[in-house]
This record gives structure tokens, C-alpha cells and sequence, in this order.
């Protein structure tokens, strides 16, 4: 029996390791993850120049907005991302109000995941999906500004993401010269009822994540609600159960690869320089294989974060508050896919559904 258990563990830690080191085919062009290092990284580099290093980088978060960018044609790919442009300032702004009351950020961040999946789901919005708009709120929920600050803030915002849809609109005119545009797919109607459960559900244990750092006493605790809705993004439990593992390994080794990056960031043009260089990094690598991705999503995280809204921690703890937001989001988007996979439970959200709207 013993021996039955250990050659079970060393297959599933044999198929594990060999996903781990899995690397996808992508039909991804090179510009793309240039054009988005350029969307993210010129803010920086502008705040750097100016001396503006907070404005920077929330110029290059808005800058994010670019991914949202679908392989249409240019008639339907620019609305579309400016819609999603549009979007992240909301969802900005309406962090930033959640300052207004103890724990409003919790029902402000669970119900917009809930209406930005919802959003992306009728559009037809690629990946990332709502994730960016979730970050945007975040930040502005967890960085403690003054009234006067806040606007300001939120203008720089705004110029992020208008550089994100110039720099959206010159791509597109040059890759569709060389690349045919891909037909808009709209959802169909069984597709859309089934979206309003998967937002539902999403929705509410994005909240419970941001509760549950609320309860730990978890301090600017972006990348938990985040991590949360990365694991539950999954297209299947088995998708899911596979980015919560990536996910983790990524975050771990980003961690030691931070502590070799440390020394080389100590001014603003070395942040900035390392913001672009992490971020056509992360574009490139994100669509082969997310625990390679995941190892300089932790460094730019740190980066952004800390230049949002600059603090007192030392790098080392920044690094370990990073991994225990991880680790308690993705843990909590793992019990959550378990939840959104199972049919049953999704039959008794369907009936409430019902109840109130019958079914197409």
C-alpha cells in the first residue's frame, strides 16, 4: 500500500514538474511585448526625467491597459481599447473613493471583478481580462493620499492610459500591414448566461481574499485579490490548479531574482530602465510558460508598488509580503475554482438566477 502511495506522489510530482517546465508555442508577434514595454515603460521614464517618480508609475499601471488591445481591425480594436482604457481610470477612481470608509474596499473591489469579467465576457475582451482593472482599483484603494493628491493622481492616470491607446493605435496600424486581422467572435447568448455565474462567483471570493487580508491585518494587500483572480481565471480546474502551482514556483524564484535586481535599482533611472525591460520580458514569456512569466512579475510588482506608494519596508520585507499575498490569494482562488467547476454549485447559483430572470 505504501509503495502504491509513493509511486502515485512521484507521478503527480513527475507530471507537476514536467508542466512546470512546459513551454507553449505562441503566435504572438515580437511588437507586441515591445509595444507594451513602450506603453508601461515611457511613463517611468518621463517620471524619472521630471522627478515624478509616483506619477511614473502609475503611468506605467495605466500603461497596462495596452494588453487589452484584440487582433481586430483597427474599426473595432480601438474602441475596444478604449473602452478598456476607460475602464481602468473608473476603476482607479472608484479605489481611491474606497478611502472614503473602513472596509468599503472590500464590496467596491468584489463587486467591480464581478462587473469587469462580466464586461470582458459580453465584449469578448482577450486575457488578461479584468485582472488589470482589479490592480488599478486596488492601488487606489491601498495608497493613502488627501483629497488634493488623489486628483491629482488620478490625472496621471488618465495620461497613462491616453499614451496606452496612442501607442495601441500606431501598433495597430503597423502590424495590420503585415498581419491579416482576426474577426470579432461575439459571445453567444448561452455563453453570456453562463458569464453572469462565473462573475458572480469570481466576484465574491475576490471579496472573501480581500476580507481575509483585512482579518490578517495584511497592509497594502494588492496582490492577494489579484492572485486570487488569476488562479480562478482558469478555463478548467485542472487550468487553474496549474497557475496556482505556477504561480507560487514563479513567485519564489522572483524572489531571489529581486535580491539580484536590488543593487542595480537604487535611483529612479534604474527603476525605470528595469520597469520596460521587466515588462517585454513578461509579455514575451507570459504565453509560453506563467511560472517563467510569474519570476519577473515579482520584481515589477515590487517596483510599481513601492514607487506608488513609497514606504518605509526594506526590500526583504517587501519580497516576503509579496509571497504571503500569493501564496493566501491563490490558495483562496484555488478553493474558489474548485467551487466555480462544480456543477452542482453552479446549479444553485443558476436557480437563484432563474428565479429572478429565467434562462435563455
Amino acid at each position: 500500500m505504501r509503495r502504491a502511495y509513493r509511486q502515485l506522489l512521484w507521478e503527480f510530482v513527475r507530471k507537476e514538474s514536467a508542466a512546470l517546465l512546459t513551454i507553449q508555442r505562441s503566435d504572438r508577434p515580437w511588437q507586441l511585448p515591445l509595444a507594451a514595454a513602450v506603453a508601461s515603460g515611457v511613463p517611468v521614464l518621463m517620471g524619472a526625467y521630471l522627478g515624478l517618480t509616483s506619477a511614473g508609475a502609475l503611468g506605467a499601471v495605466a500603461g497596462l491597459s495596452f494588453l487589452y488591445l484584440p487582433a481586430t481591425g483597427l474599426y473595432h480594436g480601438i474602441p475596444v481599447i478604449m473602452a478598456c482604457a476607460f475602464g481602468m481610470v473608473s476603476s482607479y477612481a472608484l479605489g481611491l473613493a474606497s478611502q472614503v470608509a473602513p472596509g468599503m474596499a472590500i464590496l467596491l473591489v468584489a463587486c467591480l471583478a464581478a462587473a469587469a469579467l462580466l464586461f470582458c465576457k459580453t465584449q469578448a475582451v482577450i486575457p488578461p481580462g479584468p485582472i488589470f482593472m482589479v490592480m488599478a482599483a486596488c492601488i487606489g484603494a491601498f495608497s493613502p493620499v488627501d483629497a488634493a493628491s488623489a486628483m491629482q493622481n488620478l490625472g496621471y492616470f488618465v495620461l497613462g492610459c491616453v499614451w496606452a491607446c496612442a501607442v495601441a493605435v500606431a501598433y495597430s496600424i503597423y502590424i495590420l500591414r503585415h498581419r491579416a486581422p482576426v474577426p470579432p467572435n461575439p459571445p453567444s447568448r448561452h455563453e453570456l448566461y453562463t458569464a453572469i455565474v462565473d462573475s458572480i462567483m469570481i466576484g465574491g471570493f475576490v471579496g472573501v481574499s480581500l476580507g481575509v487580508a483585512a482579518m490578517l491585518g495584511l497592509e497594502k494587500a494588492y496582490w492577494v485579490p489579484i492572485s486570487c483572480l488569476a488562479v480562478m481565471q482558469g478555463v478548467t480546474l485542472r487550468a487553474s490548479w496549474s497557475r496556482h502551482v505556477h504561480r507560487i514556483v514563479g513567485t519564489v524564484i522572483g524572489m531571489g531574482f529581486t535580491g539580484l535586481l536590488a543593487p542595480l535599482l537604487s535611483n529612479d533611472w534604474g527603476v525605470a530602465i528595469a520597469v520596460t525591460l521587466l515588462t517585454f520580458l513578461i509579455e514575451t514569456a507570459v504565453v509560453r510558460n506563467y511560472a517563467f512569466a510569474a519570476i519577473f512579475i515579482t520584481p515589477l510588482t515590487i517596483l510599481l508598488a513601492e514607487s506608488v506608494a513609497p514606504g518605509a519596508a526594506s526590500t526583504a520585507l517587501l519580497m516576503q509580503t509579496r509571497l504571503l499575498d500569493t501564496v493566501i490569494g491563490s490558495l483562496i482562488g484555488l478553493l474558489g475554482a474548485v467551487c466555480l467547476h462544480n456543477p452542482d454549485v453552479r446549479r444553485s447559483i443558476e436557480r437563484v438566477l432563474a428565479a429572478i430572470r429565467p434562462a435563455p
